[in-house]
C-alpha cells in the first residue's frame, strides 16, 4: 500500500435509488469529512445513469438494440415503442424537463392525452373511465389537479420506456431494484461473479461511461460507494471494476445499509477484486481510521469495522474507539449534487407513498437510532437500531437552516426508524421559537405521549404527515411483537394527528408467526375502522420476512416457529425462511388485504362485511364493529 499525503475523496451514490431526491448517505459523509477539514466531494451515479438512458441518444442507442430482434420475438411493448418511435423521441426531453420541474406549461398537454405515446402500462386507466364515459382520473385527483395528473401520466410513460429497456437490452434493469436478486440475502458471490464476468450491456457501458467521467472530473484518490439496498450492490461492483480496471491504485471502499446488514458474515476474498474495504454500521468512525491508515499514521490492525483481504484471506479488524457523538457528525451537504435535475414522480397514488417519489425533500435525523429498539421483528442488535443518541434542539435548527440556505428548499424528510416524542416536541418548539418555516414528515411510534396538544403543536411546526407501524392489527401479536402499543390507542394517537391537520399513513403486517386467519381477519376489521373514523387516510400491507438480526431471527422458540436451516454465508445473509405450525396461506390472505386496503383509501367498501375480499371462505370478525368508535367518544 503506497501511503497518500493528503486525502480527496469522492462519495458515490450508485443506481438504483430514489429518482426525486439524493439517497442522504453520500451528503452525511461529505458534510462530516468536511467537518474535519477532509476534501470530498460526491456524485449520483443513479440520477446520472437514468438521465443518459431516458434522452433521445439513449432512445436511439435502445432503438439500435431492437433492431437486432426480430419481430416475431418482440413483445407487444417493444413493438409498440419501435412502431411508435418518433413520437417517444419527440416527447422525451419536454417530459423529463416538466418532471423536472422545468416547464410546467406542457402538463395540458400531457393531460391531453394526445401527446404522449401510451403503452400496457397505461391500460388500467381504462378501468376507472366510468358507464357514462367519464375521466379515469377523476376518483384520484378530482377535477383540477393538472400538474398531479400530469406526473402521472409521465410516470407512466416512463415506465413503459423502462418496460422496453427491461426486454430489449438488459432484463435485470429496475428504477430501483437494479438486479437485486444478485445480491439479496445470497449465500454465495457466484450469481454476482458471474454477471459482473459477462458480456457488459448498453446499461453497464453508460454507467463505465459516466463513473469514468466522474473519476476525471474529480480527481479522488479514495472513492466511497455507499449502497443503501440490494437492488444497488450490482451496479456498486460495476462501478467498483470500472475504476480498478483505469485506476488500479484508487482505493475503493464499500459501505452502507447493505453492507450493515447483509454483509456481517462476509468471508469472500472475491469481494477484494473490486473493494479494498468493506465498512460496517455508522462510517464516521471507520472513515478516520482509515484514512489514517491510508496516510501512514496507524497500522492496519487498528482500523475500525473493516473487512479486508489479508494473506488472501478475508480478515474483520475492529480496534475499539468511541462513536463520533451524534451532535457532532456535522450537517449534511448536497454541494455537488444536481438538486434542479432530479424527477418529481407519481407511480403510485398511495398519499404517503406519493412523498417518498414526488417532490425534493432534504433528508435528516433527529437522533440516531431507536429509542424503543425492542420490536421482534427489528434488527435490534445492529448499530443502526441498538445505539441511542440525540443532540439538542437548537444544533437539529442550525442544521435545518444551513441546509435551507444551501439547497433553497424547506421540505424535510426525517429519516428516523421512530422520531422520539420528547425530541420532536423540543424541535417543534425551536422551530417556532426562530419562526423557521419548514414542512415535514417522518416515522413514529404511535404512543400515548402523542396527546392531541402535541400533534397539534407538530403540526403547527411544519408537520404535514406521519407514518407509524401498526403491524399486525391485533392486541395479542401487538403484544407478542413487544410494541408497547394496543389497537384503541394507535386510534386515539392517529386520530389526534388527523384532527390537527397532519396526514397519517399505518405500516401494516401479515403473516407474523402463530398468525392465524381469525386474527388476520380481525386485524382487518380494525384497519376497517381507523378509516371509516377517519383516523388514518392510508396505509400499506406487507409480508413479514424474518431476518437473522431479529429477535425472531435469535429465539424462534419463543414465536412458536422453527428456522429453516441456513446454507453455509460467505457473502449476504439477511433473511431466513421459517416453519410456522399454524400453515396458514398467507400469500394468498395477503391479496385481499392489499385489495382491501387500496378500497379503503379511496373511500371505497367501509360499510362492507371485511369477509366480501376474501376469495374463500374465512371465519366472521369477532371484533364488535364499533369498538373503536366507542373507544374514540371514551377519549
Amino acid at each position: 500500500m503506497s501511503i497518500i499525503e493528503s486525502a480527496r475523496v469522492l462519495s458515490i451514490i450508485p443506481p438504483m435509488t430514489q429518482l426525486n431526491t439524493p439517497y442522504p448517505s453520500t451528503a452525511y459523509l461529505t458534510g462530516f469529512l468536511r467537518s474535519q477539514q477532509i476534501e470530498a466531494q460526491q456524485t449520483d451515479l443513479a440520477l446520472a445513469l437514468m438521465l443518459k438512458l431516458f434522452s433521445k441518444d439513449g432512445l436511439l442507442d435502445i432503438r439500435k438494440k431492437i433492431e437486432k430482434i426480430p419481430p416475431k420475438k418482440r413483445s407487444p411493448q417493444v413493438a409498440l415503442f419501435d412502431a411508435t418511435f418518433d413520437r417517444y423521441f419527440t416527447t422525451i426531453t419536454p417530459t423529463i424537463a416538466f418532471l423536472q420541474g422545468h416547464d410546467s406549461t406542457i402538463a395540458h398537454r400531457i393531460c391531453s392525452r394526445n401527446f404522449l405515446p401510451e403503452g400496457e402500462r397505461f391500460a388500467p386507466l381504462d378501468a376507472y373511465i366510468d358507464d357514462e364515459g367519464g375521466d379515469p382520473l377523476a376518483w384520484a385527483f378530482g377535477a383540477l389537479g393538472t400538474q398531479d395528473r400530469a406526473r402521472h401520466l409521465g410516470t407512466l410513460y416512463l415506465n413503459d420506456i423502462a418496460d422496453v429497456l427491461r426486454e430489449a437490452v438488459d432484463p435485470r434493469f429496475e428504477f430501483v431494484r437494479y438486479a437485486e436478486s444478485l445480491a439479496m440475502s445470497q449465500p454465495t458471490f457466484d450469481p454476482l461473479a458471474k454477471a459482473l464476468a459477462a458480456p457488459t450491456t448498453l446499461v453497464d457501458d453508460y454507467l463505465a461511461e459516466l463513473t469514468l467521467a466522474s473519476v476525471a472530473q474529480h480527481q479522488p484518490n479514495i472513492v466511497l460507494l455507499s449502497v443503501p439496498f440490494p437492488g444497488a450492490v450490482y451496479a456498486a461492483f460495476r462501478i467498483a471494476q470500472t475504476i480498478r480496471k483505469e485506476y488500479p491504485d484508487m482505493i475503493i471502499a464499500l459501505g452502507g445499509g447493505f453492507a450493515n446488514t447483509e454483509l456481517r458474515e462476509l468471508k469472500e476474498p472475491r469481494v477484494f477484486d473490486y473493494f479494498d474495504y468493506v465498512m460496517l454500521d455508522a462510517g464516521e468512525r471507520p472513515l478516520l481510521a482509515l484514512l489514517d491508515h491510508l496516510k501512514g499514521k496507524r497500522s492496519q490492525q487498528r482500523l475500525v469495522r473493516t473487512f479486508a483481504r489479508v494473506d488472501g484471506a478475508v480478515k474483520y479488524i475492529n480496534f475499539i474507539e468511541p462513536e463520533v457523538p451524534f451532535g457532532e457528525v456535522g450537517t449534511p451537504t448536497w454541494d455537488g449534487l444536481p438538486l434542479d435535475r432530479y424527477l418529481s414522480l407519481l407511480d403510485m397514488l398511495n398519499p404517503m407513498h406519493r412523498l417518498w417519489s414526488d417532490g425534493r425533500w432534504n433528508k435528516l435525523t433527529v437522533a440516531h437510532g431507536c429509542y424503543w429498539k425492542k420490536c421482534s421483528f427489528c434488527d435490534i442488535t445492529l448499530d443502526y437500531i441498538s445505539r441511542y443518541e440525540t443532540t439538542t434542539a437548537e444544533v437539529l435548527v442550525d442544521r435545518i437552516e444551513a441546509i435551507i440556505a444551501e439547497t433553497g428548499q424547506t421540505g424535510f424528510h426525517f429519516v428516523d426508524e421512530a422520531a422520539p416524542p420528547k425530541a420532536l416536541k423540543a424541535l417543534a418548539e425551536e422551530l417556532i421559537r426562530r419562526n423557521v418555516s419548514i414542512s415535514w414528515w417522518g416515522n413514529i411510534r404511535f404512543e400515548k405521549t402523542f396527546s392531541p396538544d402535541l400533534c397539534r403543536l407538530l403540526a403547527e411546526s411544519g408537520c404535514i404527515a406521519i407514518s407509524g407501524g401498526l403491524e399486525v392489527a391485533s392486541d395479542r401479536l401487538l403484544a407478542l411483537m413487544k410494541k408497547g402499543v394496543s389497537v384503541e390507542q394507535v386510534a386515539k394517537v392517529t386520530q389526534s394527528f388527523t384532527e390537527a391537520g397532519v396526514l397519517v399513513h399505518a405500516y401494516l403486517m401479515y403473516g407474523f408467526p402463530t398468525q392465524t386467519v381469525q386474527d388476520t381477519v380481525d386485524a382487518l376489521e380494525y384497519v376497517r375502522q381507523l378509516f371509516d373514523n377517519g383516523c388514518i387516510q392510508s396505509g400499506f400491507f406487507h409480508r413479514f420476512a424474518c431476518t437473522v438480526h431479529s429477535p425472531v431471527g435469535k429465539n424462534p422458540e419463543e414465536f412458536g416457529v422453527t428456522l429453516e436451516k441456513l446454507p453455509e454465508i460467505s457473502f449476504a445473509t439477511n433473511d431466513i425462511g421459517f416453519i410456522d405450525p399454524t400453515g396458514v396461506d398467507h400469500d394468498e390472505l395477503g391479496r385481499a388485504l392489499n385489495k382491501a386496503l387500496y378500497n379503503y383509501m379511496h373511500g371505497i367498501g367501509l360499510d362492507d362485511d371485511v369477509r366480501v375480499w376474501f376469495n374463500g371462505k374465512v371465519p366472521r370478525t369477532t371484533i364488535h364493529k364499533h369498538r373503536l368508535a366507542k373507544a374514540l367518544q371514551q377519549y
